[in-house]
């Protein structure tokens, strides 16, 4: 298992980069290009240079030859040739941090973490911070315009929920893909779980078996997703590496069930509403396959959503919006949505509400849709009990 293959360990973006990266370029062409303009900023450089150089302690390599021999191989794994520099900054918790400049490398590290870590340890806390590197380095730079775009609009102040939760999300998976960097630079799992444990908890020796048996533990009582911010939960971490480096089968879909989670309508970022609009329609497209209730009119209402509507829309049954999905919030919206159309003619009305109550039985949200047809369309009691059986007797119960 730590046994170092880099043919089998090759970097490379998570999906989930190279969505958001997708979504800018498509959806924010000129925010893009202005960030991709940043990328060259001369002046920036410099000012971070100097900032280092006044608030840090360089380890010279003459001075602190280990530490540079440690460096340079991490490197060398990792297939990267730039001129780097390392720093010690003030503080107590033991951290590292890679400050990106294109073409150079410096990195500041914090606290006793270069006493702390073993040899194998300090090469995967080299390679975790070298693989932010890589990334932001990677054609042309793009990861690193999307990951500024979005830092800056959630600086602004001025930042929808799902700018927020975008940028949150990217970070995740950035951390995720520096692990990935961690345990190529160190030859194995095992050290790279060891340095991720001992930077969390400032603990001195770390048995990365027995942790990753925790993670285990952990991950079988709490099945959310991550609500972390910068860095997802320890455990998720090890877990992810693990995952990765035995090349498991279901390392991306577990990945993107802990720091995502069901498609929810309270909390979509940016590629999750592209996703819902997707799903919406395919949706549509199979509430409309009963010809009792694609009317004109509801055609109508329909392309008033979606202009480009087009016959032989590709439809999605209910079986695309289970509870592993979309969350019950979707799955309201769905009701309310076909409520919406079958409401809107009186002549197709009892065949479009028959219609959409087999949906909303099969979606597992048809309480939900009783109490919309009490709240939105005025049905007392006598009408709810009729409309019940008048739906069991069409779905034959």
């Amino acid at each position: 298992m730590d046994t170092l293959t880099p043919a089998l360990r090759t970097l490379a973006p998570l999906p989930y980069h190279t969505a958001v990266v997708d979504y800018l370029r498509l959806h924010e062409p000129d925010v893009w290009r202005w960030a991709n303009a940043r990328l060259t900023d001369g002046q920036q450089r410099e000012s971070l240079r100097s900032a280092l150089l006044r608030d840090t302690y360089r380890i010279d390599p003459q001075a602190h030859p280990a530490v540079h021999e440690q460096l340079a191989c991490a490197m060398a794994r990792l297939g990267i040739a730039a001129p780097a520099t390392l720093y010690q900054s003030p503080g107590q918790e033991m951290n590292a941090a890679l400050l990106f400049v294109p073409g150079e490398v410096h990195i500041v590290v914090q606290g006793p973490l270069l006493e702390r870590m073993s040899g194998p340890e300090l090469l995967a806390v080299f390679g975790h911070e070298l693989a932010h590197y890589l990334l932001w380095s990677q054609d042309e730079g793009v990861l690193l315009a999307a990951e500024r775009i979005l830092h800056d609009a959630v600086v602004s102040g001025q930042a929808s929920h799902s700018q927020h939760e975008t940028w949150r999300r990217y970070a995740l998976h950035t951390e995720l893909f520096a692990d990935r960097g961690g345990a190529v630079a160190a030859g194995g799992l095992a050290p790279a779980v060891a340095a991720l444990v001992k930077v969390q908890t400032g603990i001195g020796t770390v048995d990365a078996d027995a942790y990753l048996r925790q993670a285990l533990e952990v991950e079988a009582r709490e099945r959310g997703a991550s609500d972390a911010h910068t860095h997802p939960e320890t455990f998720i971490r090890a877990r992810a590496l693990a995952l990765w480096w035995e090349d498991a089968p279901e390392c991306e879909a577990w990945i993107a069930a802990r720091l995502h989670g069901p498609l929810a309508l309270e909390n979509l970022d940016l590629p999750g509403q592209l996703r819902l609009q997707a799903l919406t329609r395919g949706f549509l497209a199979h509430y409309l396959l009963d010809a009792d209730v694609a009317t004109e009119a509801v055609l109508a209402r329909v392309r008033m959503l979606f202009p480009d509507w087009q016959a032989g829309e590709t439809a999605l049954g209910p079986e695309h919006f289970d509870a592993a999905a979309v969350d019950d919030g979707v799955r309201a919206y769905l009701n309310a949505l076909m409520l919406d159309l079958a409401l809107l003619e009186p002549d197709t009305q009892d065949a479009a509400l028959l219609r959409a109550g087999q949906l909303a039985e099969s979606l597992g949200s048809f309480d939900a849709l009783l109490l919309n047809l009490r709240r939105d369309a005025a049905f007392g009691k006598r009408e709810i009990d009729r409309y019940k059986r008048r739906l069991a007797k069409e779905t034959g119960e």
